[in-house]
C-alpha cells in the first residue's frame, strides 16, 4: 500500500477530531464513552479507542491515551526478565538427561559397561575403513564381545554372529551427487531371535569406523558402545521376543555410506527387515534428537512415544534436515532408498564444533548421555520386538505424523491429517475475530492505512547475540517508535497496540495457512503461535479496556504467551547448537555472519512479534533504544579491534579451527601417456570462511601468494579432493615440498579401447593403491559419456560437470577393473576425455612424510590440522 493514501486516511480522521473540539462540538459524555468502546466486548477481542487530535505540548506517546500509559522501564525490564526466565526453563530442561536413579540393576540397561566398551573401541586409536586398526582390531574385539554376550545369554534366545564382507557400488545425490563403490568392506551383523526363529525383524544400526585423525568416541564409537549393551540385556532376558533383532555394527559409514548399502543390498538377513533404527551424531554427547522417521509409517512414531524414556524428538528437525540445508547424511537414506525400508534416526547434536576431531574422546560424553540412550534404544527395541505392528508393517504405512517433545519430559504425536483440521480450526478462529472487527466502518479505513569481522562469535556465541539480536530490536523499536510519533500521531495509543497485535496475528496466520497447504508437520508452530496469542486476546481484553496496560495486563499477558514463547526458545536452542557449529566447517564461500545475523534476525523479529503493541502502549522508548544501541556499537567496537577470537584451544571447551593438509605429487600425462608436467607441494584447504587469515601470523610462508591455481583443462581444478566439495572450498593454498614416494604406489592402467556395436568408444581401467582413491572424469567438447560399469549404470555428474567416484576397499582387495563408455560426436586433437585418478594415504606410515610433520608442528594449538599423503595422476584418451 502506498504511504500518500495512508496519510490521507490518518489526514481525514484528523479533520474530523479537529471538527469536534470546542464546547459547541463536545458530545455529551455517554456518547463520548460510546465512542471508546471497543467492538468486541466481554472476554473477547476489541479495537481500543477512535483517533484524536493530540494535545499541543505532548511528546511520543506519554500523552495519548491517559491513564493508558505503559511504563518503559517496567516493559523493558519485564520482558527481560521473562524471557530470561524462560531460556533458564529451557537450559535446565536440556541439562536433565535422564529422569530416573542410578541404573544397572537386572534387566536395564548399564551406562558404565557400555562406557567400558566405548573406552575399549576408541583406545584403538582412528579407525578409517582398509585399515588394520578398523578391519582387524575393532571387528576382534566386537566379535569378542559379542561372543561373551552368547555365553551369558539366555535360552529363550538364540544368537547368530556373520562378519560380510560385501563389493558393490551406487550413486547418490549427496553434495552435488557423486558415485560410490567399495571393494571387500567389513559388516559385523549379529541376529537375536527367538529360539524357533522369527519371520520379521527389527535393524538397529551403527558404525564403528570414524574419520582419519579422530577417534571417534560419539561417531559412532558410542552407539555400538550402547548397540552393545542392548544386546546383552535383551539377550539375558526372560521376556521372550516375537520378533528377531538384527544388530549392524558397519564399518564403513565415514566413507559416505558404504557398508550399509553393502547389507541392505546383499546380506540375506535384509529380506526379514520392516523397521529400523540408526544410531548417528552430530555432536559429541547431550541429548539424542530423532531428527528422521518413516518415510510415512506413522506406527513407528508412535512406537517411539509409547517406549522412549526420555524422549527428545522434533518433526521440525527432521523437515529442516530433509530440506538438504544442513550439509550431511546418513545411512538413515541407504535404508530408504535402496532398502524401501522405514525407521527412525537419531544422533546426538550437543557441541558440535569438537565432532571430526581429535577432541571426540570418551572422556567428554557424560555417562548419563550414555545411559539416557540406551534407555531409550532399549526400550524402543523391545517394543517393536515384541510389536504385532512390525509384521504388517506394510497395512500401517500410509500418512504422516505431527510429533515433538515438550521439554524433555513426554512427547506429543498425532497425525498431519488431524494437524491440518486443527490448523484451519485456528485459522477459522482468526478469521471470524478479525473479521468481525473488519466490518465495523468506522474502523476500516485506520486499519487498512496501517498495514502498511567473520565467525568472532563462534567461540563466544553471546557476541552475535550482543551484535546482531540488538540491532534487529532496536531497529524494530526505532521504525516502531517513528511511525507512532509522526505517521500515527492522531491515533489512541491502546488503538495501535490492538491493531498492530492483530497484525501480528494475521502475519502468523498467513504462515499456517501457507505451511499447512504446503503439507509441512511443522505447521503446528504456527498453530500455536496462533492460538495461544488468540486466547490470550481474548481473555485479557477486559481489564485492558477497564484499566489500560497496567500490572494486571501485563502479568495474564506474558502468562498467556508461555507456551508459545518457551517452546520457541527451545527450538532457537536446538537451531543455534546445531548451526553454529556447522558454520565453522561450511567453506569459503558461504560468509557464516551473514548466515547467523539472518538466522539471529528472524528469530529475534518472530520473538518480537507479540511484542510490537508494547511499543505503542509505552509512554516512551528512549531509554530503551539508547541501551540497546549502546550495547550493538560497543560489541561492534570490540569485534573490529578482535577482541573476540573465534577459536579456542580450552582443553574443557575446545573450538578448534579445521584445515586440511595434503602432501601430494601431481603429475599430468598428453595425449601420448606422456609426462608434460610434475610437482609437488602441501595442498591446504581452510575450512572455514576465514581461510587462513589468522594462520599466517603463526606460518608466515602460508600466505597469499601461495594461492593454489586451477588447472582449466582438469576434472575439479586439477586437485585431489577426498570428497566432491570443491564448489564449497574455493581458496586454497599450496607450499611447494618435496615429492612423496609411498611404499605402496598407486597404478593407474588402460586395459583395452574398443568400439562398440553402437558407435561408441569403451575405455576398459585398471587401478589398484590406497584404500581410498579418487577417481575424477571430463569429457571434451563433442564427447559424452553415456554409461559405466558403476552405480546403476548411468554416469552421474558433479557440481561443475565433471564426474566424480569415490572408491574404497578393505583389506585384501583385488585390483579395481571398470570401464566407461564414450560417445564421440566429433572427433577432436586434444582426445575425447580427460580423467584423473588421487590415491589418499589415511592410515600406516605411507600417510606421514617429514614436511607434513613438521608443518603440522608449527600449526598454533587452536587449530585441528588434518593431514595425510596422496598422490595424483592425470591422463588424457
Amino acid at each position: 500500500m502506498e504511504w500518500g493514501s495512508e496519510s490521507a486516511a490518518v489526514r481525514r480522521h484528523r479533520v474530523g477530531g479537529e471538527r469536534r473540539e470546542g464546547p459547541a462540538a463536545a458530545p455529551p459524555p455517554e456518547r463520548e464513552a460510546r465512542a471508546q468502546e471497543p467492538l468486541v466486548d466481554g472476554c473477547g477481542g476489541g479495537g481500543g479507542g477512535r483517533t484524536r487530535k493530540r494535545s499541543p505540548g505532548g511528546s511520543g506517546g506519554a500523552s495519548r491515551g491517559a491513564g493508558t500509559g505503559l511504563s518503559e522501564a517496567r516493559a523493558a525490564l519485564g520482558l527481560a526478565f521473562y524471557l530470561l526466565a524462560l531460556r533458564t526453563l529451557v537450559q535446565l530442561s536440556l541439562q536433565q538427561l535422564v529422569l530416573r536413579g542410578a541404573p544397572g540393576h537386572r534387566g536395564e540397561f548399564d551406562a558404565l559397561q557400555a562406557r567400558d566398551y566405548l573406552e575399549h573401541i576408541t583406545s584403538i586409536g582412528p579407525r578409517t575403513t582398509g585399515s588394520p586398526e578398523n578391519e582387524i582390531l575393532t571387528v576382534h574385539y566386537l566379535l569378542e564381545q559379542i561372543k561373551l554376550i552368547e555365553v551369558q545369554s539366555n535360552s529363550l534366545h538364540k544368537i547368530s554372529v556373520d562378519v560380510q564382507r560385501p563389493t558393490g557400488s551406487f550413486s547418490i545425490d549427496f553434495l552435488g551427487g557423486f558415485t560410490s563403490y567399495y571393494d571387500n568392506i567389513t559388516n559385523v551383523v549379529v541376529k537375536l531371535e527367538p529360539r524357533d526363529g522369527a519371520q520379521h525383524a527389527v535393524l538397529a544400526n551403527c558404525h564403528f569406523d570414524s574419520v582419519a585423525n579422530s577417534p571417534g568416541a560419539s561417531d559412532d564409537a558410542v552407539s555400538c558402545s550402547v548397540m552393545l549393551e542392548v544386546l546383552h540385556v535383551l539377550s539375558t532376558s526372560s521376556e521372550a521376543l516375537h520378533h528377531a533383532v538384527i544388530f549392524l555394527f558397519n564399518g564403513a559409514e565415514e566413507n559416505v555410506l558404504q557398508a550399509s548399502h553393502g547389507f541392505i543390498t546383499q546380506h540375506p538377513w535384509a529380506s526379514l527387515i520392516r523397521a529400523f533404527i540408526n544410531l548417528e551424531a552430530a555432536g559429541v554427547g547431550g541429548k539424542e534428537l530423532v531428527f528422521q522417521t518413516g518415510p510415512e509409517n506413522p506406527w513407528l512414531v508412535q512406537a517411539y512415544v509409547s517406549a522412549a524414556k526420555h524422549p527428545f524428538a522434533s518433526v521440525v528437525a527432521q523437515e529442516v534436515f530433509q530440506s538438504g540445508i544442513i550439509p550431511s547424511d546418513t545411512d538413515f537414506r541407504i535404508y530408504r532408498d535402496f532398502g524401501n525400508i522405514p525407521g527412525i534416526d537419531l544422533a546426538f547434536i550437543e557441541n558440535g564444533y569438537i565432532y571430526h576431531t581429535k577432541y571426540d574422546t570418551a572422556d567428554r560424553i557424560l555417562t548419563d548421555s550414555i545411559q539416557r540412550a540406551g534407555d531409550n534404544i532399549l526400550a524402543v527395541l523391545k517394543h517393536l520386538a515384541t510389536s504385532d505392528m512390525l509384521a504388517a508393517a506394510s497395512k500401517y504405512r500410509h500418512g504422516n505424523m505431527v510429533f515433538f517433545d515438550v521439554l524433555g519430559l513426554f512427547v506429543i504425536a498425532y497425525p498431519s491429517r488431524i494437524g491440518s483440521i486443527i490448523n484451519y480450526m485456528v485459522v477459522m478462529g482468526v478469521v471470524l475475530y478479525l473479521g468481525k472487527k473488519l466490518l465495523q466502518p468506522k474502523h476500516k479505513t485506520v486499519f487498512i492505512s496501517l498495514i502498511g569481522q567473520s565467525l568472532s562469535w563462534y567461540n563466544h556465541f553471546y557476541v552475535s547475540v550482543c551484535l546482531y539480536g540488538t540491532a534487529t530490536v532496536a531497529k524494530i523499536i526505532f521504525m516502531h517508535t517513528l511511525a507512532k510519533r509522526f505517521y500515527y500521531m492522531n491515533a489512541n495509543d491502546q488503538y495501535l497496540g490492538e491493531v498492530f497485535f492483530d497484525i501480528s496475528l494475521f502475519v502468523h496466520c498467513c504462515f499456517l495457512v501457507t505451511l499447512t497447504y504446503q503439507g509441512l508437520c511443522s505447521a503446528f508452530i504456527s498453530a500455536v503461535w496462533v492460538a495461544f496469542p488468540l486466547l490470550t486476546k481474548l481473555c485479557v481484553h477486559k481489564d485492558f479496556k477497564q484499566h489500560g496496560a497496567q500490572g494486571k495486563f501485563i502479568a495474564f499477558y506474558l502468562l498467556g504467551m508461555f507456551v508459545p514463547y518457551i517452546y520457541a526458545l527451545y527450538l532457537i536452542w536446538a537451531v543455534f547448537e546445531m548451526f553454529t557449529p556447522i558454520l565453522g566447517r561450511s567453506g569459503s564461500e558461504i560468509p557464516p555472519d551473514v548466515v547467523l545475523a539472518s538466522i539471529l534476525a528472524g528469530c529475534t523479529m518472530i520473538l518480537s512479534s507479540y511484542f510490537i503493541n508494547f511499543i505503542y502502549l509505552a509512554k516512551s522508548t528512549k531509554k530503551t533504544m539508547l541501551t540497546l544501541t549502546l550495547v550493538c556499537a560497543i560489541t561492534f567496537l570490540l569485534v573490529c579491534s578482535g577482541t573476540f577470537f573465534p577459536y579456542s584451544s580450552n582443553p574443557a571447551n575446545p573450538k578448534p579451527k579445521r584445515v586440511f593438509l595434503q602432501h601430494m605429487t601431481r603429475t599430468f600425462h598428453d595425449l601420448e601417456g606422456n609426462a608434460v608436467k610434475r610437482d609437488s607441494g602441501i595442498w591446504i584447504n581452510g575450512f572455514d570462511y576465514t581461510g587462513i587469515s589468522h594462520i599466517t601470523p603463526h606460518i608466515p610462508e602460508i600466505n597469499d601468494s601461495i594461492r593454489a591455481h586451477c588447472e582449466e583443462n582438469a576434472p575439479l581444478c586439477g586437485f585431489p579432493w577426498y570428497l566432491p566439495v570443491h564448489f564449497l572450498i574455493r581458496k586454497n593454498w599450496y607450499l611447494p615440498a618435496p615429492e612423496v614416494s609411498p611404499r605402496n604406489p598407486a597404478h593407474f592402467r588402460l586395459i583395452s579401447k574398443e568400439q562398440t556395436p553402437w558407435d561408441s568408444i569403451k575405455l576398459t581401467f585398471e587401478a589398484t593403491g590406497p584404500s581410498h582413491m579418487s577417481f575424477y572424469v571430463r569429457a571434451h567438447k563433442g564427447s559424452t559419456l553415456s554409461q559405466w560399469s558403476l552405480g546403476n549404470g548411468t554416469p552421474v555428474t558433479s557440481k561443475g560437470g565433471d564426474y566424480f567416484v569415490f572408491y574404497s576397499h578393505g583389506l585384501q582387495a583385488s585390483a579395481w577393473q571398470f570401464w566407461i563408455e564414450v560417445q564421440v560426436s566429433e572427433e577432436h586433437p586434444e582426445g575425447m576425455v580427460t580423467v584423473a585418478i588421487a590415491a589418499h594415504y589415511l592410515s600406516g606410515e605411507d600417510k606421514r612424510s617429514p614436511q607434513l610433520d613438521a608443518l603440522k608442528e608449527k600449526f598454533p594449538d587452536w587449530t585441528f590440522p588434518s593431514a595425510w599423503v596422496c598422490t595424483y595422476d592425470l591422463f588424457v584418451f
